[in-house]
C-alpha cells in the first residue's frame, strides 16, 4: 500500500513563514490587519508547502462555505439541452470561480423536488442562492426565503407580496420585442405573427407585451403559444399558417422557437425572407448563425446576466450591493435590467 504524505498544517506554514499561527489564519481567511510584508511571507510559505485550508475549519472562522446554490426551475433534460442555460451557467461559473466559490447545481424536475431543494437550502450547506427560470406560482421563492439565504433571481419576479428588497437581473424583454416588431413593420410587413414562450414566465409575457405595444390591433389568429423549444416553434408555426396563410412576418419569442418555425416555413414552401421574414430573441450563436438562412434576432447578454447575478450575490455576502451604481440595485430599485439590441442577419 502506498503511504500518503501528511497534509501540511497551519502550524507548518507559520513555522516556514516565521509568523504566528494566528497571523497565518488571518491571511488564509482573507482577514484584514496583517502587514503586506508578513502577508507575502505567508502566501509564499503556503505555495511552497502546498497548504490547502481545511474548509470545515475555515467555515467556523469565516462563517462562509464558499459555495453558492444555483437553482434552475427546470428539468435536467431541458437545462442540459438548451444552449441558453449553458451560457447563463457559464457566466455564473466564471464569476464564482474567480472568487474561489463553488457552484452547486440544483434542478427541479417536478413539484416533488421542491421539498428536497428546500431542505438542502435550509441545511447550511451554501452561503446564498441564484434562482432562475421561475414559473408562475413556483414555490421556490418561498423556500429560499424560508431558508433565510441571500438570493438573486434571474428574471423579473412575478409575485407581489409587498416586499421591495427582491434583487434580480433581467433583460429588457419588452423593449427588445418592441424593437423587433417595429423593425419588421419598417420593412413593410403588415401581417406580423408572434409565437410566444410559456406565458407563465415573465420573459415570455413581457415579449408578448412588447409585440402588442406595436401591433395592438392584431387579432388572436396572429398569436400562437410556444414553449421556448424548437418543437414548440414547429407546432405554433403550423398552427399560424393554417389559420392565416397570408402572414408575411413572424416574431418568435426565442431563437429555438424561430429555428423550429423556419423548418416549417421551408416545408410549406415559403421563402425566407422573401415571403415571410423571421426575427428571434436571444442571439444564441450556436442557433442563430446556423439556421438556414442565418437568423435576425434580438441579442441579450445571457452570459453577462449570469456573471452579474453571481457578482451581486457575492457583493451582498460581503456587505453591500451598491458599489457600482450603474449596474447594481439600490434600496429603491432592487432589479437590474440589461439592454438588448437587434442583430440583423438574413431572415429579415
Amino acid at each position: 500500500m502506498t503511504e500518503t504524505a501528511p497534509r501540511p498544517t497551519l502550524e507548518a506554514v507559520a513555522e516556514r513563514a516565521g509568523v504566528s499561527r494566528a497571523t497565518v489564519s488571518r491571511v488564509v481567511n482573507g482577514a484584514h490587519g496583517v502587514r503586506e510584508a508578513l502577508a507575502e511571507r505567508v502566501r509564499r510559505a503556503v505555495e511552497e508547502l502546498g497548504y490547502v485550508p481545511n474548509q470545515a475549519a475555515r467555515s467556523l472562522v469565516t462563517r462562509r462555505h464558499q459555495a453558492v446554490a444555483v437553482v434552475a426551475a427546470e428539468p435536467e433534460t431541458r437545462v442540459f439541452a438548451d444552449p441558453y442555460f449553458a451560457q447563463q451557467l457559464r457566466g455564473i461559473s466564471k464569476e464564482l470561480t474567480a472568487h474561489d466559490n463553488q457552484l452547486v447545481l440544483l434542478l427541479t424536475e417536478g413539484r416533488e423536488d421542491h421539498a428536497r431543494v428546500g431542505r438542502y437550502l435550509a441545511g447550511g450547506h451554501v452561503d446564498g442562492a441564484l434562482v432562475f427560470s421561475l414559473h408562475l406560482d413556483d414555490p421556490l421563492p418561498g423556500l429560499v426565503r424560508g431558508a433565510g439565504l441571500p438570493t438573486v433571481f434571474g428574471g423579473r419576479p412575478d409575485w407581489d407580496d409587498g416586499r421591495d428588497d427582491v434583487v434580480y437581473v433581467d433583460s429588457d424583454n419588452r423593449g427588445g420585442a418592441r424593437s423587433a416588431v417595429q423593425y419588421l413593420a419598417g420593412l413593410g410587413r403588415t401581417r406580423i405573427a408572434h409565437i410566444t414562450g410559456p406565458l407563465d414566465q415573465t420573459s415570455a409575457a413581457d415579449r408578448l407585451a412588447g409585440f402588442r405595444d406595436v401591433r395592438a390591433d392584431t387579432g388572436p389568429e396572429l398569436i400562437a403559444r410556444g414553449d421556448f423549444t424548437s418543437g414548440g416553434g414547429e407546432r405554433a408555426m403550423r398552427e399560424l399558417l393554417d389559420r392565416c396563410p397570408g402572414l408575411d412576418a413572424v416574431f418568435a419569442a426565442n431563437d429555438l422557437t424561430a429555428a423550429g418555425a423556419l423548418r416549417v416555413l421551408r416545408e410549406r414552401g415559403r421563402r425566407v425572407p422573401d415571403d415571410v421574414a423571421v426575427v428571434g430573441f436571444d442571439d444564441m450563436l450556436p442557433v442563430a448563425e446556423e439556421t438556414d438562412p442565418p437568423l435576425t434576432t434580438v441579442r441579450q447578454d445571457i452570459e453577462g446576466m449570469g456573471r452579474l447575478m453571481a457578482r451581486l450575490l457575492l457583493r451582498g455576502l460581503d456587505g453591500g450591493l451598491t458599489d457600482d451604481a450603474s449596474r447594481a440595485p439600490t434600496a429603491t430599485t432592487p432589479g437590474v435590467v440589461l439592454p438588448t439590441t437587434l442583430v440583423r442577419r438574413a431572415t429579415a
